[in-house]
């Protein structure tokens, strides 16, 4: 796994905007080189305030959208266009306004979806999607079908929580534990709502690139422990690893309890 790399901005709104410009290179790249990219989305403030920073980038219009896989990190189990789920904040920040493909859309299925309250079979469904949709270059568990296997994302977003967690994978809790499995269900997460479907950390390390953001004071220990060496276990965001890059987008709030020897050599 890689090396966490750290980017601080100066405020949440330049980091977002910054981020964008650095997610349309990403996927403009991707696609010149291989014909299509993948993206993992992440919800909360960070993410979409990125998300609305993309929608209003200029550059936005370099990206061929009907070309992009968009994936989710995790998701509230709740019904469908239920104003909490990361989906329905997705699209009313930038799917909507964007030429996507609908089949190239995955979003985690909904509580009363095709398997209605049953929170560990919407996880079998959506890792059952994410092996059929993974290429030759895949990450492959030890779980046999039931881990299956996921696309090589070319970058997987993470907000970053205030006790670091990430995705819906919460210190100490099982789903954090979890080694074989791509997409568990979680119950009596400490974040309402308490049920969830989320990637677990092998599904996460598939990545190319994994992108953790976080702004605010209330963000700033949470950074500190999980880039001081803590266990993932005990800070799911430590364990939050690309295959080729980790970087850690911040602004200066969150950053501000980190050691300055972890800064890059010129943060803008």
């Amino acid at each position: 796994m890689s090396t966490p790399q750290l980017v601080v901005h100066h405020d949440k709104d330049l980091m977002a905007q910054a981020a964008a410009a650095r997610l349309i290179t990403k996927v403009v790249d991707a696609q010149a080189s291989r014909g299509h990219a993948s993206l993992v989305l992440t919800g909360g403030r960070n993410g979409n305030g990125l998300l609305a920073a993309l929608a209003a980038a200029p550059a936005r219009d370099a990206v061929d959208w009907s070309r992009l896989d968009l994936w989710w990190g995790d998701e509230r189990f709740l019904p469908e266009g239920d104003p909490d789920r990361n989906v329905t904040q997705a699209r009313e920040a930038l799917l909507d306004s964007v030429p996507l493909d609908p089949k190239r859309v995955h979003a985690m299925p909904a509580s009363d979806g095709p398997y209605g309250s049953d929170v560990e079979a919407a996880a079998a469904g959506y890792a059952e999607e994410l092996a059929r949709a993974a290429g030759p270059e895949t990450m492959k568990s030890t779980a046999g079908a039931a881990g299956g296997s996921v696309p090589t994302f070319d970058v997987l977003m993470l907000g970053v929580g205030p006790d670091t967690h990430v995705a819906s994978l919460f210190p100490e809790l099982p789903a954090v534990r979890e080694t074989e499995r791509t997409v568990v269900g979680v119950r009596g997460a400490p974040k309402p709502p308490p049920t969830r479907t989320t990637l677990t950390l092998p599904a996460i390390r598939a990545a190319r690139e994994v992108w953790l953001l976080a702004a605010g004071e209330d963000k700033a220990q949470a950074a500190a422990i999980a880039l001081s060496g803590a266990g993932e276990i005990q800070a799911p965001a430590a364990g939050a690893r690309g295959r080729s890059r980790t970087l850690w987008l911040l602004d200066s709030a969150a950053a501000s309890q980190l050691p300055r020897s972890l800064y890059p050599p010129a943060s803008p």
